[in-house]
């Protein structure tokens, strides 16, 4: 391995453009039911909410709330 690398020509990685972190609070059988289903799927729970938020999105799904 060598001492120091030249990243002046670089690319970016062409993925991390489209992801932003954020900090959301999220119930915490909420999280256990995604965790649980991400371990059937094979990948990790962040990227299976991912995933299921993206969907929504771009389906423009939308929420029925109701209050009683």
């Amino acid at each position: 391995m060598r001492e120091e690398y030249d990243f002046t020509n670089a690319r970016k990685n062409p993925f991390a453009k489209k992801k932003k972190q954020i900090t959301i609070n999220i119930d915490a059988p909420t999280i256990e039911y995604f965790k649980a289903l991400a371990v059937q799927k094979g990948i990790p729970y962040q990227v299976l909410i991912n995933l299921y938020l993206t969907d929504c999105a771009e389906n423009r799904k939308d929420l029925e709330l109701s209050w009683n």
